[in-house]
């Protein structure tokens, strides 16, 4: 395990490299710059500010230097934000997705897995079909939808709960549903059909003909490999779920990641759509290795090292 897992360590730092690189190169292609503006600032107001964050550096030098930013957790200043980092602004937006996220998270694995087991056991009878339905609903309306459907009924017309801000439990619900309800609806198909399919296998049978009880066959020997390909989608998951959802954090005003990077593709601030892009990025190849590895811990027949 040990030997897998430093080749994979490998991979990631090869990963980030063009990642990094890619996004740099893609935000020096296109037209304009980060202080474009509809009426052009004067000459020697952009020489200044170009000059002042190293812009006018030759491209390679400019690369260099944001590689050795990155290197060191160093990912520059905001150019529309004066006085701010990008590490200040993720440090400040990180926390409010992850509050949300890890709700919401917390919400597709209780729920979702739960869900999904019923309705396999259930099987064609009105447990299964409640379920199927409701996930069915989950997956097809789009998360915007949702949550704009969520600020409409109960926060305009029921006025149950707030439409906007992060302040209580309350403000929570709206964002939670919306970010949540796909996952939760294709974590509980998922399980549903996993779960099915390794109900089939001999070695249920085999369990059963010996007399085990139902309880011991389904979360002993069935449930530990019907998880394997729901852990596949729930790492890449929450990566993208702690990192927040733009659109989700838009429609709630909600001063999070995705309304960072949201700003920063309006604005130009090519220091924050990187870092965030960037951020993003190594959270999400993380969490794909500590997939990885529970695989192993979930079916010990895995064994990396082979």
């Amino acid at each position: 395990m040990g030997r897998y897992i430093f080749k994979r360590i490998i991979a990631m730092i090869i990963t980030m490299f063009f990642i990094i690189t890619i996004t740099f190169f893609l935000m020096r292609i296109i037209p304009g710059g980060p202080f474009t503006r509809e009426k052009a600032l004067p000459e020697a107001v952009l020489n200044a500010l170009n000059a002042k964050y190293h812009l006018d550096d030759p491209l390679w030098k400019q690369y260099l230097d944001y590689l050795h930013g990155v290197v060191t957790f160093d990912l520059g200043p905001s150019f529309q934000r004066v006085g701010i980092t990008v590490n200040q602004l993720i440090k400040e937006g990180f926390p409010v997705s992850a509050k949300i996220g890890g709700t919401s998270i917390l919400l597709v694995i209780l729920l979702g897995i739960p869900m999904g087991i019923v309705s396999a056991l259930k099987k064609n009878k009105w447990q299964d079909h409640t379920v199927m339905v409701l996930a069915t609903l989950g997956i097809t309306i789009p998360s915007f939808v949702m949550a704009t459907g969520f600020i409409y009924i109960f926060s305009s017309k029921l006025g149950w709960f707030p439409s906007h801000g992060l302040t209580s439990w309350k403000h929570m619900i709206g964002p939670v549903i919306a970010l949540g309800g796909f996952s939760l609806s294709f974590v509980a198909r998922l399980t549903r059909s996993s779960m099915l399919e390794v109900l089939q296998q001999d070695y249920i049978r085999t369990a059963r003909a010996k007399g085990l009880s139902e309880f011991r066959v389904i979360y002993k020997h069935a449930l530990k490999n019907a998880l394997i390909p729901v852990v596949t989608y729930i790492g890449p998951m929450i990566a993208a779920i702690l990192t927040g959802s733009f659109v989700i954090e838009q429609i709630f005003a909600i001063p999070g990641m995705g309304k960072h990077f949201v700003e920063s593709v309006g604005n130009r601030d090519y220091t924050v759509l990187m870092g965030v892009t960037i951020f993003y990025a190594a959270f999400l190849i993380i969490m794909i290795l500590i997939v990885d590895v529970l695989y192993g811990i979930i079916d010990p027949r895995i064994k990396y090292d082979e």
